[in-house]
């Protein structure tokens, strides 16, 4: 019984050993032994010195070039409504009709009266030719007639105002009225707004005023397309500081062909510089954020203990500026041409060595173009 016993523990003992041995053949395999430590599989970009052109941040509002509510000149009832909520006008289409019945009547009475006062004044001038009549008599008949015809004229502007039209090109809106509803002076009826193009209006400091000019560009982001910027360019500055806020008031221009864009739209803004500044930059992967300073780690061939050569990392403190897309400028702790480590970050350590795998590409850009299909 103790023999069996001895015999099951030897063979327990040697399987351990042999499992131990395996393990540690697997591991010995899979680390690549650099002064005793693990080789990490890194992927690597090139610090590169680019020229950017500093940016003017602010945020804004899309307004439009042309837009009004337009409200009823006169009162009467709406007899018409040939224009669909949403619908596309040209200058001059037939938006609503306002009664018109006691304005059409007033007309035919007036022209009337017009056409009573011409035969007076034209008998008169034949009667003055003949001293018939007096001077004072005549002048009295052509008098009349003026009088009649701005009658006639004054109504037929009444039946104009009536007839209400669009001032000009643009896209309809909610109406607030209906069909046979009374409408005073004022009322507002529809709205119209022309969205071919947009006004983008925002502020700057006073500070930055000498760095802003007409025609610079500005480039438009608004939550409703995330992933677009579109690009507007300064048309008016106002004369006048604030006061209050100590800011300038700036209005863009932004074409809108496919009116995807609309006025009352929050806007997040940058006002591209002209002069433009050489920086060093690196993907946004390649930075190690931390509460105590952001760093990057450098690859590059570094000696061991023993003063063995070895591909490894040396992590580089560093200070960031502005970031673009996928790409952070770095303002001080890289001159360019370094080659980084650009993903694994997390996991790297100063003096580790790594080995580089750069058969998936990166691809960072300073204006990313997502693919959504």
């Amino acid at each position: 019984m103790i023999k069996k016993f001895i015999i099951a523990i030897l063979g327990f003992v040697a399987v351990v050993a042999t499992l131990v041995v395996v393990k540690a053949a697997q591991i010995k395999e899979m680390m690549g032994m650099a002064g005793g430590q693990p080789t990490t599989a890194v992927s690597t970009a090139i610090a590169e010195k680019q020229e950017w052109h500093p940016y003017i941040h602010s945020i804004g509002t899309l307004s439009p070039v042309q837009g009004v509510t337009i409200s009823a000149e006169l009162e009467g009832a709406i007899t018409s409504l040939p224009v669909e909520n949403g619908a596309a006008v040209k200058e001059g289409d037939l938006l609503l009709t306002l009664d018109t019945t006691i304005e059409t009547a007033q007309l035919e009475a007036a022209e009337a009266r017009a056409e009573l006062a011409r035969l007076q004044r034209n008998r008169a001038k034949e009667l003055i030719g003949k001293n018939t009549i007096s001077q004072s008599e005549l002048d009295s008949a052509v008098a009349q007639y003026a009088q009649s015809m701005a009658d006639v004229a004054a109504i037929k502007a009444t039946l104009a105002k009536k007839a209400i039209r669009a001032p000009f090109s643009g896209r309809v809106g909610i109406r607030m009225v209906n069909l046979g509803q009374y409408v005073s002076r004022g009322t507002p009826l529809l709205p119209l707004q022309k969205l071919d193009e947009v006004f983008v209006d925002f502020y700057v400091p006073q500070r930055q005023l000498p760095q802003v000019g007409l025609g610079q560009s500005v480039n438009v982001m608004v939550d409703a397309f995330p992933d677009e910027v579109f690009e507007a360019t300064i048309t008016a500055i106002n004369p006048v500081v604030d006061s209050a806020t100590r800011n300038v008031a700036v209005q863009a221009t932004l074409a809108n062909p496919a009116e995807r864009l609309r006025p009352g739209m929050f806007a997040q803004l940058e006002v591209v510089l002209p002069d433009a500044e050489e920086v060093v930059v690196v993907p946004t992967t390649a930075i190690a954020y931390a509460s105590y300073g952001n760093s990057v780690f450098v690859v590059e061939t570094l000696k061991g203990e023993d003063g063995a050569e070895f591909l490894g990392v040396r992590q580089q403190p560093v200070t960031l500026g502005v970031k673009r897309g996928d790409m952070v400028a770095v303002l001080s702790g890289l001159e360019g041409g370094e080659e980084v480590a650009s993903t694994g970050v997390f996991k790297l350590r100063d003096h580790l060595p790594v080995q580089i795998n750069n058969e998936i590409e990166l691809n960072a850009s300073i204006d990313p173009q997502p693919d959504n299909t």
